[in-house]
């Protein structure tokens, strides 16, 4: 397992090459604006338009104290007048501005969320100095209406953007919608909401994990015919509506001697999951797959160790943890489909900064990849 002091210097890495990219993107950008509009107006021009000091009109841009009504008016005037453009990360960094960005997570969860939650913290402690505070907040997430009146709770004036775990639902999407209204940058992460416009996504494409879960237990399977179990936490999130519409697209299609068995919904709960996987077991004796689509794998595999007597069936699974790496090396299990937890992270700090600056996200470098590992590539 790497060290802290490791993966703090990971995020530190990963943030100054953020910041080298945003710096050449944003002289490129200047450079090109510039051969457009060679006459761009500038900060001096604007003073003059204005009839006002070059002070007050540093004054006027950065909302400093002690400016007239008056002044306020003509500089703005003369802002639509001549065509000024007001950089927002100037502004903010002239302000001497904390950017504040929150973590939405669920409270129950196992080994995947505490690596998330150990990736925020790496990144609160690198970005203190960048003037960006971060911190995550765990709430029950399978009540939807908790979840939103959570999210209505949360005031623009204290912070900046919030990056959403949660589940598919009416009251969560609505109340997103109404943090976008608030002026507060959303970025739903991880897990989407259908439908949910003006809004980022940070994770991988599930539907497109799914299909590469098929591929992996068809190839694996060769022309042996049999069924295979799915088992899901809970089929209300997207996430696993996705990675299931990818997997049995590719079993229907390419592996038509194979049968995806209806999803298995364990809620997180041991005693749940022991009692569901092995009814299954019990009653498909030709069952000759299994495929954990949910992000916790350790409840499900550990179930199906359980209740399985008649030899090893092929195993895939999400997320690369403790557990997961364990099962892989000890041949519980045979591949997983896995993201990187600490580049999600990252990744979502990028977008809520680049948004609340008014600026696009790079999206090549926001895009998360899809990987799958086995004991030989670990």
């Amino acid at each position: 397992m790497r060290t802290s002091m490791q993966a703090i210097f990971e995020v530190r890495t990963s943030i100054s090459c953020f910041l080298f990219i945003s710096v050449r993107e944003h002289r490129q950008t200047r450079i090109q604006e510039e051969d457009e509009n060679p006459m761009r107006p500038t900060a001096k021009d604007l003073a003059e338009a204005a009839g006002v000091s070059l002070a007050t009109v540093d004054r006027v841009l950065n909302d400093r104290a002690n400016v007239s009504k008056k002044a306020y008016r003509l500089v703005n005037d003369a802002i639509e007048r001549i065509g000024f453009f007001k950089n927002p990360a100037a502004v903010n960094l002239a302000r001497n501005k904390t950017y504040r960005f929150r973590f939405v997570l669920p409270t129950a969860g196992d080994q995947y969320l505490k690596e998330l939650l150990q990736r925020v913290d790496e990144a609160k402690e690198a970005l203190q100095s960048d003037l960006t505070a971060v911190e995550a907040v765990q709430i029950p997430i399978s009540d939807p209406h908790f979840v939103a009146k959570y999210l209505s709770s949360i005031d623009a004036a204290t912070m900046d953007g919030v990056a959403i775990m949660a589940p598919e639902s009416p009251q969560v999407r609505d109340a997103m919608g109404r943090l976008l209204e608030r002026d507060i940058k959303v970025v739903q992460f991880l897990s989407g909401q259908e439908k949910l416009e003006n809004t980022d996504f940070v994770g991988i494409d599930n539907f497109a994990a799914g299909a590469t879960a098929g591929k992996i237990i068809g190839r694996f399977l060769r022309k042996e015919p049999g069924k295979i179990m799915v088992v899901a936490e809970t089929m209300m999130a997207q996430d696993s509506i996705e990675r299931r519409l990818g997997f049995d697209s590719i079993i229907n299609s390419q592996f038509p001697h194979l049968q995806g068995l209806p999803s298995l919904e364990t809620y997180g709960d041991e005693k749940r999951a022991r009692a569901v996987i092995q009814r299954m077991l019990e009653n498909n004796g030709d069952i000759t797959a299994a495929y954990v689509l949910s992000a916790e794998a350790r409840i499900p595999i550990a179930a199906i160790g359980q209740n399985d007597d008649r030899g090893r069936l092929t195993v895939v699974v999400h997320e690369r943890t403790p557990f997961t790496e364990d099962a892989l090396r000890g041949e519980q299990i045979d591949a997983i489909i896995a993201q990187d937890p600490g580049h999600a992270v990252r990744s979502a700090l990028r977008i809520m900064r680049a948004r609340t600056d008014l600026r696009e996200p790079l999206a090549s470098q926001e895009k998360i990849r899809i990987e799958v590992l086995l004991k030989e590539n670990l």
